[in-house]
């Protein structure tokens, strides 16, 4: 079994894009411009937003960290990302879910341009996806393309086990690895997750050849006498080839 590990991958992509970034640089063009949108002050988000607006300072990109009030009406939202739409000098858009329950998510996804719709949600960016043409996708099914890259893993012909079936991470991934690119060219099957207070219950066939085990998330933690405080974790059960 071989450890897949994701920081060193990072650091390899981080490396070549602050490399073409200084390229750009040097012949005067343009540097790519994210403009990341935070609704309140969840602290799950606030470690996402802080994560990806520190990864564009690392490898030269621009950024601008827009903050808004949780009871922002769904009318001033739109016309915030309307603005961004139509500003030639930003060329990405994300804005961090979860929202407040008085505002649509797809709403506010379906109102970002697809051409800067950097985390691949909106329709016309799926759907290119489920035709296999260029198109943003999703975060984290492309960090998992670009792990299984780095290590060189050769999928083609292999199963691939997929838990869950969300519109951000498991339906993208499926429908990714089940496509004839490298990686992919794989026999994709998806489970269902049961979710318990303590945890989640996988179960996986024995004739899984290539399977990722994990769960992927935010969380919050506590201890006597010190405040709440969120943090990454990843948990991977078993991968193997």
């Amino acid at each position: 079994m071989e450890l897949l590990d994701g920081k060193l991958a990072s650091k390899a992509i981080k490396d070549l894009l602050t490399l073409k970034v200084a390229q750009l640089t040097t012949e005067g063009k343009k540097i790519p411009h994210l403009a990341a949108v935070l609704i309140g002050n969840n602290g799950a988000s606030e470690t996402y937003v802080g994560a990806k607006v520190k990864a564009c300072a690392e490898i030269g990109y621009k950024s601008t960290l827009i903050r808004l009030e949780d009871g922002i009406t769904e009318n001033r939202l739109l016309s915030v990302i309307d603005e961004l739409n139509n500003d030639p000098d930003v060329d990405g858009i994300l804005v961090q879910l979860p929202l407040p329950r008085h505002i649509s998510d797809e709403k506010v996804i379906n109102s970002i341009h697809p051409s800067k719709d950097v985390d691949g949600f909106h329709p016309e960016n799926v759907g290119r996806l489920v035709q296999g043409m260029p198109a943003y996708i999703p975060a984290t099914p492309h960090g998992i393309l670009l792990l299984l890259e780095h290590y060189k893993i050769d999928t083609k012909g292999k199963h691939a086990v997929v838990l869950g079936r969300s519109n951000i991470v498991g339906r993208p991934i499926s429908i990714l690895l089940s496509g004839n690119t490298t990686p992919g060219n794989n026999t994709v099957l998806r489970r269902g997750s049961k979710g318990s207070s303590r945890g989640i219950t996988m179960s996986w066939p024995s004739s899984a050849s290539f399977s990722f085990r994990g769960i992927i998330g935010i969380k919050s933690i506590s201890s006597s006498g010190l405040k709440s405080k969120f943090v990454s974790f990843i948990s991977i059960y078993s991968v193997t080839k």
